[in-house]
């Protein structure tokens, strides 16, 4: 399984606004120059998590982007789902009557405590979290000495 660049960069995205969280709004070629992201597609992608209300939109020359919630309170299932449509990972798992076996299909029950165990993981971790995890990542082990 793989996930979509769509998913990818739509986390990207929202970890970018998640990191500038209370800051002001923040362009989207400045997420598209930090991330090294197209700002064209970044711009498609942003549609819908506005849609959904996790992003918030301000016109205007301060405009730009914030999160509509505060990170701790938007997880990556939400994104996720947003951006792919589901954690699941075959169709039979969400709609039983896509495969006419599902009733006796051992295979689906695998698939199917596979994306829960996804969509679990994924509920579990908030912006604010992965924000954290970002900056653990940026801060240098040690002093840094330069000769």
């Amino acid at each position: 399984m793989k996930l979509s660049t769509r998913a990818r960069y739509g986390v990207r995205l929202m970890l970018e606004l998640a990191l500038k969280y209370g800051k002001g709004p923040v362009y989207l070629k400045d997420i598209a120059k930090e991330e090294e992201i197209s700002e064209k597609y970044l711009s498609v992608i942003i549609i819908p998590l506005k849609a959904a209300g996790l992003v918030h939109a301000t016109r205007g020359v301060h405009g730009g982007y914030t999160l509509a919630k505060n990170p701790s309170e938007i997880n990556l299932k939400e994104v996720v789902d947003i951006l792919e449509g589901g954690t699941c990972l075959v169709d039979c798992v969400k709609d039983p009557a896509a495969c006419p076996r599902s009733q006796t299909c051992a295979s689906r029950d695998l698939w199917d405590m596979v994306s829960a165990r996804m969509s679990e993981a994924l509920s579990a971790m908030t912006l604010e979290a992965l924000a954290s995890m970002s900056r653990d990542k940026a801060r240098p082990d040690g002093p840094m000495y330069h000769i």
